[in-house]
């Protein structure tokens, strides 16, 4: 049997890349006339998918039309399409078309114009192979079209515009790790379209003189780079630089230990990829995350609602939680979101411990309310997260605060930070169609005695986000969440949120260290095991930054008490709290008297980073123990 022929021109691209496209249809049955045919281009209508053209030929460009074989032009007619704000384009058979006759459609210039990038249609920014083109007829005329004959376009990266040095954060002196550098074009994707004497030269503080590489950009876009180490401690940034550009490209900073048995982990526990729908493609999601982002963890976190999340969509969820996950490369968590009651409850992220767990719904009679689901289980079940807390609508009191479930909470988002109001300084406040509510503020939940550690999402377009694009919400870079663990496997990051042994940024890779009297973030400690906190809080770590830094604030109770200004984009520190520490500390209704302390980073590029918190409790004095008698 005879098939139709599908062929493009040209048949190749580089993404976003302008030009007019060709859709060449040779049938193979005859058409008759008032055949109905409907060209479907599978966009999404975002900014980085293919633009949609117009039907209206008064238009000199981005145009979309068909040229019948005699030359004929025949205009289209824009279709509403269910669930979708993009159109299909429909088309009318003015004669027939025989077998083996053709019919061009085209997008782009408009036929009497000279096409140019003014007049042509701009291809999508994403890299695809086979990216495909629908075409369904109609040979009565009445709507009700066949399986679709299908176009194709390679799209391949374009211009060489960064190159991306992707590296632990944690490595031990003289202890090799391998480095992954990515040549990407200006969308983000691999590119191998650089001029062929294009040349890489590779270099580091402190370079050893046996180190002394040059790269060619590889076909594959990617090369990885192994056994790399350093002699001597310290803070360490790979850099390459274009011989032919002259450009440099600067990794993110590397902390080199004496000796280290921890490790700095990077991802997503909460949010969406611009490119990629998890709901929709959740195993190219995954990829995304793992491969292009150089995540090490990522937390699917679709909502609980069934419009959102059906038991279909969740089950298939579940399985590639499962699949992805793999030791020492890609550790995946499932989880949902969970809106409650304002102001009460709250937005909730829980995520769990294992795979294959349900979904909880708020429609479910046992899932209601927070408190019928934690009555229900375990905090060895999974980890109940306050997000978006200073939301109008969505917000959380923290008044009704379950800490063996709640161990962190999400300080920031791409919709803004819960930290503080903006009149108390808050450079990345909840505003716009949804405002800031004080109550939800976590500096005003830690005077409580709300003990948590500090936890990042992203970008969230779904649930209650999902109109914050079509109104006047402001949004920032979508955040990152560090987690410092021993192993890279599900578990020994569970477990340190669970302890707190995490921190946040607005969306780098900064490194922070922080301590009181050598207990890192998450601490609580105790002056009656240690009386000598109640004479000095000594604080110390370290900071580097993926710039140049412009202030470190050492905060307590909320309330800044020392602000260091480096010169660079690392350094470290250390301030001694000497104030009295009965004078300093806070008076909860229960429980001792107590002082929180935590670190804020700024760097001049306006991005933050947010350590987790350290509790100094007042208590007695332990009593000495008696020596044995002679």
């Amino acid at each position: 049997m005879r098939r139709s022929i599908c062929h493009t021109q040209p048949p190749i691209t580089r993404a976003g890349e302008v030009g007019t496209w060709r859709f060449l249809f040779t049938t193979a049955t005859s058409l008759p006339k008032g055949t109905r045919l409907k060209f479907d281009l599978q966009s999404a209508g975002r900014d980085i998918d293919w633009q949609i053209p117009t039907a209206d030929l008064s238009q000199e460009g981005n145009v979309i039309y068909a040229e019948m074989e005699d030359g004929e032009i025949l205009e289209a007619k824009e279709i509403e399409t269910p669930d979708s704000f993009v159109p299909q384009f429909e088309f009318t058979l003015p004669s027939p078309i025989k077998i083996g006759g053709q019919l061009v459609i085209v997008v782009g210039a408009h036929p009497e114009y000279e096409e140019s990038e003014d007049t042509g249609n701009e291809a999508q920014l994403t890299v695809q192979r086979r990216r495909p083109f629908h075409l369904y007829i109609d040979t009565k005329g009445k709507g009700n079209y066949d399986d679709p004959e299908v176009f194709s376009i390679d799209i391949r990266g374009s211009k060489l515009h960064n190159i991306r040095v992707l590296v632990p954060s944690f490595v031990s002196k003289n202890k090799r790790f391998d480095v992954t550098v990515r040549f990407e074009d200006e969308y983000g994707n691999l590119t191998n379209f650089a001029p062929e004497d294009t040349l890489i030269d590779l270099s580091y503080e402190h370079l050893r003189e046996n180190l002394n590489w040059k790269l060619f950009v590889p076909e594959t876009g990617f090369v990885i780079l192994p056994n790399l180490y350093f002699n001597e401690a310290g803070i360490y940034r790979i850099q390459l630089r274009n011989m032919k550009s002259k450009e440099t490209f600067i990794s993110s900073p590397i902390k080199c230990f004496q000796e280290n048995s921890r490790n700095l982990f990077w991802g997503l526990l909460h949010g969406e990829s611009e490119r990629v729908d998890s709901t929709e493609n959740i195993e190219n999601c995954m990829r995304h995350f793992r491969d292009e982002q150089a995540l090490n963890f990522f937390a699917v976190s679709p909502f609980d609602n069934t419009e959102e999340t059906s038991n279909d969509t969740w089950k298939l969820l579940s399985q590639n939680v499962a699949e992805f996950n793999e030791e020492d490369r890609f550790a995946t968590f499932l989880s949902f979101q969970f809106v409650g009651e304002p102001k009460k409850e709250g937005v909730r992220q829980f995520i769990y411990t294992k795979d294959n767990k349900p979904l909880l719904r708020q429609k479910d009679s046992k899932s209601s309310s927070l408190q019928k689901i934690y009555k229900s289980h375990t905090p060895k079940d999974f980890l109940s997260i306050p997000s978006f807390t200073m939301g109008k609508g969505f917000s959380f009191n923290f008044e009704q605060w379950y800490p063996e479930f709640e161990r962190v909470v999400e300080i920031y988002n791409a919709w803004g930070s819960s930290e503080q109001t903006k009149k108390k300084g808050n450079s990345h406040p909840i505003t716009g169609g949804i405002e800031e509510i004080p109550e939800g503020a976590i500096v005003d939940a830690l005077k409580k005695n709300r003990r948590f550690g500090f936890v990042a999402g992203g970008l969230d377009d779904r649930g209650i986000y999902g109109d914050f694009f079509e109104s006047d919400q402001v949004q920032y870079s979508p955040g990152y969440t560090g987690i410092i663990c021993e192993k890279y496997t599900r578990e020994s990051m569970w477990e340190a949120l669970y302890n707190r042994s995490c921190y946040a940024t607005t969306g780098t890779r900064i490194l922070m260290g922080f301590h009181i009297a050598g207990h890192p973030m998450g601490s609580e400690i105790e002056t009656g095991l240690k009386p000598g906190l109640l004479v000095n809080r000594h604080i110390s770590g370290y900071i580097a930054g993926t710039a140049k830094l412009e202030k470190v604030e050492v905060i307590r109770n909320g309330e800044v008490i020392h602000t260091f200004s480096p010169t660079g984009y690392h350094f470290d520190y250390y301030y001694d709290d000497m104030d009295p520490f009965e004078q300093v500390v806070l008076k909860p209704k229960e429980g001792s008297p107590f002082a929180f302390y935590y670190l804020r980073v700024t760097q001049e590029d306006g991005h933050i980073g947010w350590s987790s918190p350290i509790w100094v409790d007042l208590t007695a004095p332990v009593p000495a123990k008696g020596k044995k008698g002679g």
